[in-house]
């Protein structure tokens, strides 16, 4: 199983809206982890897109690039990007210069993303959100397919004989599709043969087994071979050396965030009692001590029938950038040798 981290290059919006200084600041730390993760081992380091003053991931392939430079082996990639409210074309073009720039280590995780803001800022009706995603995405495809491209649709001025360029150094440059809980979205992934990737931030996690059954159900009765349809998980979590640790350091900023974001969505506030329900054995938070961890997230391959790739979504609870280090250095060294054995 690949281990892997996905960053929304989150900043502290407690004391107001960070300087300029402090973003340069903020951004520099970030690159300096992703560096941090190839050194200590880690297979994948993804950058989500958002368009919002507590995040600093409008650009991801911008980021992704300037850690390329800096990186040899850990592939690269969005987590995810928003298809439903970008360009196909300029989409493929910025992720095939990263895989130039990296050599061949950029993917793709695409999907509708997780707030609505991208779409008024770019002129898309929210509620075309699945007609945009699907138009868009086969549009991707082609060109991921095809160097020179003959296409048109609803939302995008046609394309007649257009060569796209760059082609990327891989010769199919990964694409996955980011899904939440849309039985319609795990379909269309196994129906495209498309690896999966299932965010899931609350819940316990093996409630996503019917859903992944849908996806491998799909792929197969569209021809695809039971190992072309990968699954990874994305979920929050957070390892210390002790569980005890892990809570105390994560909890207070996990709670302020999620209350936070919770008062936009019509949440309950965050309340410890739901937290560490979440943080049990069954459910979707993983903070804790390493074996801990290492166990739970192979509970959740076992209850999910499988999973290829598993992402934490660390930088959700205003912790330090040394902080940050410290838990990718765990998940590393202690957390990904005990599911390697295994």
């Amino acid at each position: 199983m690949e281990i892997g981290v996905d960053s929304f290059a989150a900043v502290d919006i407690t004391q107001g809206v960070p300087t300029a200084q402090e973003r340069v600041h903020a951004l520099n730390e970030l690159i300096d982890r992703i560096v941090f993760a190839d050194a200590v081992g880690m297979d994948f380091f993804g950058i989500g897109e958002h368009h919002r003053e507590e995040f600093l991931d409008s650009a991801p392939h911008m980021i992704l690039a300037a850690a390329a430079a800096r990186t040899k082996q850990i592939r690269l990639g969005s987590a995810v990007a928003v298809l439903s409210a970008a360009d196909p074309v300029r989409v493929f073009q910025n992720y095939a210069t990263l895989d130039l720039i990296s050599s061949g280590r950029a993917e793709m995780v695409v999907g509708r993303g997780s707030f609505s803001e991208s779409f008024p800022l770019f002129g898309f009706q929210f509620e075309d959100y699945d007609a945009l995603f699907k138009e868009k995405l086969e549009l991707l495809l082609q060109i991921r397919k095809e160097e020179v491209i003959s296409w048109s649709g609803r939302f995008r001025a046609p394309l007649q004989n257009q060569r796209i360029t760059p082609r990327p150094y891989q010769k199919k440059i990964p694409v996955w599709l980011g899904v939440g809980g849309t039985p319609a979205s795990f379909v269309r992934a196994g129906q495209l043969g498309l690896p999966l990737m299932v965010a899931i931030i609350g819940g316990e996690t093996h409630r996503f087994r019917p859903l992944i059954d849908l996806y491998r159900k799909a792929g197969q009765e569209a021809g695809f071979a039971p190992e072309e349809l990968k699954v990874g998980i994305h979920s929050l979590g957070y390892v210390a050396e002790t569980k005890d640790h892990a809570v105390e350091e994560y909890y207070p900023g996990y709670a302020y965030n999620f209350s936070r974001i919770g008062k936009e969505r019509g949440w309950p506030p965050v309340t410890f009692e739901r937290f560490a329900a979440q943080n049990g054995r069954t459910g979707a938070l993983l903070v804790g001590d390493p074996e801990e961890v290492a166990e739970k997230i192979l509970g959740h391959s076992a209850a999910l029938g499988g999973i290829n790739r598993f992402t934490f979504q660390l930088d959700n609870a205003n912790l330090t950038h040394q902080q940050l280090k410290n838990t990718m250095q765990l998940i590393a060294e202690k957390v990904k040798p005990i599911i390697n054995q295994e």
